[in-house]
């Protein structure tokens, strides 16, 4: 029988120190393997360039989406602002950048479908200069109107009377002249009889302070610009200009309900590449914006912003543009807007 010889502390210690190198080693190694398994084939850096300042509602979205395809996508993704010119820097920007799939361009409707009838030049081509990806997120208009309007004043008839009536406070605002918050102001007016006259605004923001202070009547925007402001009773909502109600104002009737067919058009946010990108390159940033367009962390947090997130095929979306490119040339043309009128 032999007899146990007690450790000193000094052993102890030592045989602790070298049980947990050893767990540590195991365990940097699980995780060196996760690492290289999820990131396999990921480029080292991508990015999603906006038009749009930090802050505004396409940079949120820009961000939710960057932080979810990292790092199955690229191993850093940033946003990138590059602001002016109602995003055609940005939009340019991407055109010109190495068709590796490393600079995806995210860009609402207009610059894509709009622009090119309103602007007798523009730095690009949509449908040459690019390849579509996915759709990203769409967005519903609305004509919200505030406290000059008195609030006996319910309904789109009573306030097209409202306004033949108090011709000089009939104004709207909009984000931008040539948005297409703008065109339906117009085509509401135009529909109704009466001169419904635009004011420009740089962005919504300043538009929907107005008029909650009694500054200006009315403002066409997207319906989730006014959602934060609905409830102190200085802003409210008469009509939205999508086909069926919006899941953000289910009380609020549509401009088809009420008689105005042809008060009907929405925005949409898309994702792009230079049109040289590689298929497979292409295919997979499609695969992972699908996961990341359903993943409840980020719908949800677009649903706070009244936007509806939205996943399509690369040639969905080609279709979709081509179509809104004919329909928006019909609009522009029908008005006789340019963008230097």
């Amino acid at each position: 029988m032999h007899a146990v010889v007690p450790m000193t502390v000094d052993q102890l210690t030592r045989r602790k120190l070298l049980q947990h190198s050893g767990a540590a080693a195991i365990s940097a190694t699980g995780v060196t393997a996760a690492w290289s398994q999820s990131t396999a084939g990921s480029m080292d850096a991508a990015k999603i360039v906006v038009g749009s300042p930090a802050g505004t509602i396409l940079d949120a979205f820009a961000r939710r989406i960057a932080d979810a395809i990292s790092p199955g996508y690229a191993r850093n993704v940033i946003v990138e602002n590059r602001v002016g010119a109602s995003g055609q820097i940005a939009t340019a920007f991407v055109k010109n950048a190495t068709s590796d799939g490393s600079t995806i361009l995210l860009t609402p409707m207009p610059m894509m479908a709009l622009f090119p009838h309103t602007y007798k030049r523009l730095p690009y081509d949509p449908v040459e200069d690019f390849t579509p990806v996915s759709l990203g997120a769409t967005s519903t208009l609305a004509l919200g109107v505030g406290p000059m309007v008195p609030a006996s004043v319910k309904t789109v008839a009573e306030f097209v009377s409202w306004c033949k009536a108090n011709p000089a406070q009939s104004s709207f605002g909009s984000p931008a002249a040539g948005s297409t918050p703008h065109f339906a102001g117009i085509i509401l007016g135009k529909a109704a009889g009466f001169d419904f006259v635009h004011v420009a605004f740089r962005g919504t923001a300043p538009a929907i302070t107005d008029m909650m202070g009694g500054q200006i009547a009315a403002v066409v925007s997207p319906v989730g610009d006014f959602l934060p402001h609905l409830d102190g009773g200085r802003a409210r909502l008469l009509a939205v200009a999508s086909p069926k109600r919006s899941r953000f104002a289910p009380s609020v009737p549509t401009f088809i309900e009420l008689g105005y067919k042809d008060v009907v058009t929405s925005d949409w946010f898309a994702f792009f590449v230079p049109s040289k990108t590689p298929a497979p390159q292409r295919q997979k940033l499609n695969t992972v914006l699908k996961a990341a367009l359903n993943a409840p962390e980020v719908t949800k947090a677009m649903e706070l912003r009244g936007l509806e997130t939205v996943w399509s095929t690369s040639a969905a979306l080609g279709d979709r543009l081509k179509a809104d490119i004919v329909h928006w040339g019909s609009v522009v043309k029908g008005l006789g807007f340019t963008a230097e009128s």
